[in-house]
């Protein structure tokens, strides 16, 4: 088993066809065909169901092409690594972050990454946390800044900020010259939130703010995107509830109310696995010293 093995396999594993598969990879369909079983033998599953019309993966199959890919990418990554450390290049840092991160701390430190490691390229991305959680762990990802996550087992997180929630509605809603109100104000409010599969410990925490108020939020728009969402509430379409940092450079016709009388707050988090301690841990202490100056090391 070798890695041309592995790309062909997972390639036969896409197309389910091995004629095509076979002028892809440029050799002969029964050379294909023989490598395949091969490979099953060496694995010991069948990893195809074929007969005269149809190929398909097996259970076992569709499990293995998956690996198989993150292998690839891992080893292509490592051949990769090498020939830059070869080169005596620094290569890159891959950040993910969510949109209250961009805009409090994140300027900072890779102002400070530029500073104190100057060859190495930053590839930034605005991602939710469950897309950051997913590429972490298939290494596509190096660190994350996510908000109010649930963090899986597999990786390494700390808190390192907390900011208050706030409110956010057209800048003539009606409510804002009311005094003395509270959240329960809004019960009747429609609201923009984000879509429950991409932001569930966030959502999950803007949705006990709304439950401890005594109603449940009516939600008609759902967007990841903040900047949408800010859009659609300056639109008269909805309210939402954001972290105050979010709204910070918003040139909007939007208001905020700050929730500061609740318990729950947002939770700045940043997110790492083992391998970004092997592959960058002179950033990561960099980045402790920044968010963390105080606190115990990461």
């Amino acid at each position: 088993m070798d890695l041309q093995t592995l790309k062909t396999f997972v390639r036969l594993g896409e197309t389910l066809h091995f004629t095509k598969t076979s002028e892809e990879v440029l050799i002969a369909q029964p050379a294909l065909s023989r490598q395949i079983k091969q490979l099953e033998q060496t694995i010991g599953a069948q990893l195809f169901k074929r007969n005269k019309r149809n190929v398909a993966l097996t259970t076992a199959g569709a499990y293995f092409k998956q690996a198989a890919q993150q292998t690839i990418d891992q080893l292509e990554h490592a051949i990769r690594r090498t020939k830059e450390i070869h080169n005596g290049e620094a290569g890159e840092i891959r950040i993910g972050y969510t949109h209250s991160i961009v805009q409090t701390i994140l300027p900072k430190i890779i102002k400070e990454i530029r500073a104190q490691f100057p060859e190495v390229r930053t590839i930034l991305r605005e991602m939710s946390n469950n897309d950051q959680y997913k590429d972490l762990a298939e290494r596509k990802l190096d660190i994350g800044f996510a908000t109010n996550p649930v963090v899986p087992e597999h990786l390494k997180s700390k808190i390192f900020h907390e900011d208050v929630f706030v409110i956010v509605v057209p800048v003539n809603h009606p409510l804002l010259k009311q005094k003395g109100r509270d959240l329960s104000a809004f019960a009747g409010e429609t609201f923009i939130l984000p879509h429950e599969i991409e932001g569930s410990g966030y959502l999950h925490t803007v949705k006990s703010i709304c439950l401890d108020a005594g109603f449940f939020p009516n939600v008609v728009h759902q967007t990841s995107s903040v900047n949408s969402a800010f859009r659609l509430v300056e639109a008269g379409l909805g309210i939402t509830i954001e972290p105050k940092a979010s709204i910070l450079g918003q040139d909007l016709a939007i208001k905020w109310i700050e929730l500061n009388k609740i318990p729950q707050k947002a939770q700045s988090v940043i997110l790492w696995n083992e391998y970004t301690e092997q592959e960058h841990m002179q950033i990561l202490k960099l980045i402790r010293q920044l968010i963390l100056p105080s606190s115990s090391t990461i």
